[in-house]
Parts: structure tokens; C-alpha cells; sequence
């Protein structure tokens, strides 16, 4: 349970690096919107570019993406009126809180980060320091609203203990109960979509292989036919989940079809067990293509007026600025920082 003295409101953000997916959609965007439209938080949900610097970016690419993200969360269903949609670089406290909280954090705790491990790899004198200091950025990001509640995947988990890690130490020294211990939200199994052409990989956008995933800005004719051509076994699908344990790429499509048609995988499989994937696909496909092609339209209607989706992402950080610079100033009081005076 959250504190019931702060506001229940949801923060979460995606990294504009191009190439949005399906899984990006089911993953994060899906959930996004459903959490807006629940009513039970406000929600604030952000496009990281500070976090995408971490490593290079083409300066082109980067607003491009930037652009493009936006548009995939307004396409997917995010109202910029009912919820707080910004890019975090026209939030300045984001970066003014992670200093903060650079000070707070110690070196051992960063340097356990597991995607710390995975990104540096083997020369991690030549990442960035951005890239080490990455979790004190996502705790800024998340604490500077004082957000209550943070939806979750298993790979960032750990950035999220993290955060609370140093909400707590931060609280205690000094000796105030001022930022919250947010609460993750844990997501449903449905949310790790794996590769079209190989079931034991998360579909990735790195992926050289453009069958291996749907991107959002694919068109009706794109979205069948890669359906159409994703891997599968020679065995028909199975009547219980425990039917697709050592079935990656069966196990990938059916959990694909259960989030496109927000039904449970047991309910999936009593209509189609025991049918082939040539009767299957065909269903499948009519899915995704229901469900997809009218986001991929409304993105590029939406791209073809950057200006528009500008004045979005401006209106956005002036509202959430309503929310972070009552918090920074009064995190600065707490440590003993002089600022300007009220008069």
C-alpha cells in the first residue's frame, strides 16, 4: 500500500530510439493507456531522451524518434489532457533531482546494476558516466513527481528498488518522510513479446532481421503478412497453457493473440486447441491488423504535423513543471540549499 498522503499518480517513461514495436505496445503503451483510463491515478508518462544519451545518438534521429514516440502514445490511446506526456529534457528538474540523488546514491549500490553489467560489457572505462549513473536519473524521473506507483518489467525491477533504496536513505538522512516508496506495478506474462523468427528472444528493434518483429508504423498488408510468416512447430496448438512450456515460438503467438484480445492464454487455447497454425495465423493476423493498422495510420497522420505534436510535448512540460518545481525547491530547503525568497 502507498502512503496515503501522497497522490496516487503513475510515472513511467520509454527511450526514444526508434523503430516502436509490438512488444514496446503490448509491453508498456497498452498498459499505459488502461492506467489512464482506469481513473484510479494520475499518470504522467514521459519520453527519456536524457536516458537515450547514455550513448550516441544522431542529433537527427534523436528528435525524430523523439517525435515519433510521442505520437505512438497519442495514436495508442494516451489523451495529452488526461494525462501529463512530456519529453523529459523540457523537464529540467529531472536532471537537477538526479544530481541530488547522485550525492545520495553510493558507487556499490550502481555498480551492481545488472544492465550496467550487460551495457558496459567487458570495456566499461570507455561507457559514459551517464550510463553508470542511468539509475539515479530513473529515480529523478520517478521521485520528482512523487510518484506512487511505477508499472514494471522484469528487466527494470532492479532500477526500481533502487529508486526506493534511495528514497529511503534520503529520508533518513534527513530525517524526513518526504519522498515516497514507490510500488511497482508487476506486469502479466503476456508483456515479454519475443521474436517472430526465434521464440527465445525478446523481440528487439536491434534485430537485424525487420521479419522478426512488428513496428507500430507498419501498414495492414506488413502486419498479415509477417504474421503469416512467423516460426512456428508442426504440432497443433495445445488445449492448456502447460501444452506450450517447451514451445517457445507456439507459446510467443498465442500470448500475442491473448494481449491483442485482452483474454486470459487458457481461453485462447480452449477455442483454438487442437487446430494447426494455418488456421490459427489467419485469426491471428485479422487480430493484429484490427488492432494495429488504425495506430500505425493516426502516427503518421500525426508525424505529417510535427509542429502539433511540439506543442504537445511543450504544454506537457509546463504542466508537469506544476508538479516538479514544488518538489525541488522543497528538496533543496530539506538539504540547505539558500534559494530566492517568497516574498
Amino acid at each position: 500500500m502507498s502512503d496515503p498522503k501522497f497522490t496516487p499518480r503513475v510515472f513511467s517513461g520509454i527511450q526514444p530510439s526508434g523503430n516502436l514495436h509490438l512488444g514496446n505496445y503490448l509491453g508498456a503503451l497498452k498498459r499505459f493507456v488502461d492506467m489512464q483510463d482506469q481513473g484510479a491515478f494520475e499518470t504522467v508518462y514521459c519520453m527519456v531522451d536524457l536516458h537515450a544519451i547514455t550513448v550516441w545518438q544522431e542529433p537527427r534521429d534523436l528528435r525524430h524518434a523523439t517525435r515519433e514516440l510521442c505520437a505512438g502514445f497519442i495514436a495508442a490511446g494516451i489523451d495529452p489532457e488526461r494525462s501529463i506526456l512530456i519529453n523529459q529534457s523540457q523537464v529540467p528538474e529531472h536532471a537537477q533531482l538526479a544530481w541530488v540523488f547522485n550525492c545520495v546514491a553510493r558507487m556499490g549500490w550502481m555498480g551492481r546494476m545488472t544492465q550496467w553489467k550487460e551495457k558496459s560489457g567487458r570495456n566499461a572505462e570507455a561507457a559514459s558516466l551517464g550510463l553508470f549513473a542511468y539509475p539515479s536519473l530513473m529515480a529523478a524521473d520517478i521521485l520528482v513527481y512523487h510518484a506512487t506507483h511505477v508499472p514494471v518489467g522484469e528487466d527494470q525491477k532492479q532500477h526500481l528498488e533502487l529508486t526506493r533504496d534511495i528514497a529511503a536513505k534520503f529520508n533518513h538522512d534527513y530525517g524526513v518522510d518526504f519522498f515516497p516508496l514507490t510500488e511497482p506495478v508487476i506486469e502479466g506474462a503476456a508483456t515479454r513479446v519475443m521474436s517472430l523468427r526465434d521464440g527465445s528472444r525478446k523481440m528487439s528493434k536491434s534485430d537485424p532481421s525487420d521479419q522478426s518483429r512488428i513496428n507500430m508504423s507498419d501498414d495492414a498488408d506488413t502486419i498479415a503478412r509477417k504474421i503469416r510468416r512467423a516460426r512456428t512447430d508442426s504440432e497443433p496448438l495445445p488445449s492448456e497453457a502447460r501444452g506450450l512450456e517447451h514451445r517457445p515460438e507456439a507459446r510467443n503467438l498465442v500470448n500475442i493473440y491473448a494481449a491483442l484480445a485482452d483474454r486470459p492464454v487458457d481461453r485462447v487455447l480452449a477455442e483454438f486447441g487442437g487446430r494447426p497454425f494455418s488456421e490459427f495465423k489467419p485469426q491471428l493476423a485479422d487480430l493484429a491488423v484490427a488492432r494495429l493498422a488504425p495506430i500505425s495510420a493516426e502516427m503518421a497522420r500525426l508525424m505529417d504535423n510535427e509542429d502539433e505534436i511540439d506543442r504537445i510535448l511543450s504544454r506537457g512540460a509546463a504542466r508537469a513543471r506544476e508538479i516538479t518545481a514544488p518538489v525541488l525547491r522543497a528538496t533543496y530547503d530539506i538539504i540547505g540549499m539558500v534559494g530566492p525568497k517568497r516574498i
